[in-house]
């Protein structure tokens, strides 16, 4: 009987993905130190892929580990529910909490497709595109001097979140809006 190859220490490099205590983690950085005698360990810091918490650890010549297999399929978002979202693949539904998508969850409305990112059959996160498109659904007038940042102004799009755009940014405009930082693109399609 074959096991799954087991991965060691030495083996966690960047972007490996593996299973500590039964969550899938992935290397951000890693350092190799010899410590002489032929021991060594290494001190790598790692992201868990279900709740996104990143934490330093360090290693050993004795420690094996799983390869983590993670599976990307096309999801689409049907609503939310009591802080959790609900999504569906292949006629199935599935559901993440809110804090597990963090800011994610300000940018996808209701009939989206999105990535899934799934762990031993269980939806762990979402991926978005980069830049995606959002219509202002509300908008101040904008008013120079005031106390946001120079020549920008908060507005309100589609899902309900919040975004500081530049003055010209009007209710029924169409923005780009780069969904890792949350900070505006451009504008698509405006109303003037």
């Amino acid at each position: 009987i074959y096991n799954n190859y087991m991965l060691k220490h030495s083996d966690l490099k960047p972007g490996i993905k593996f299973v500590l205590e039964g969550e899938p983690y992935e290397v951000i950085n890693s350092t190799f130190i010899f410590k002489g005698r032929g021991s060594s360990t290494v001190e790598a810091k790692i992201r868990n892929l279900i709740n996104g918490k990143v934490v330093n650890k360090t290693f050993h010549q004795s420690d094996q580990f799983e390869e983590a297999e993670i599976e990307r399929e096309k999801i689409k978002f049907l609503y939310l529910k009591n802080k959790k979202y609900y999504f569906q693949f292949d006629d199935q539904n599935f559901e993440i909490d809110e804090n597990v998508l963090g800011n994610k969850a300000l940018f996808i409305k209701k009939g989206d497709e999105v990535d899934g990112i799934f762990f031993k059959d269980k939806l762990i996160g979402i991926e978005l595109p980069l830049k995606m498109k959002f219509k202002v659904i509300s908008a101040p007038p904008g008013i120079r001097g005031g106390r946001e940042q120079p020549g920008t102004k908060p507005v309100t799009i589609e899902t309900g979140a919040t975004i500081n755009v530049p003055l010209f940014v009007k209710e029924e405009d169409v923005i780009e809006i780069n969904t890792e930082t949350g900070e505006y693109v451009r504008r698509v399609i405006g109303n003037d």
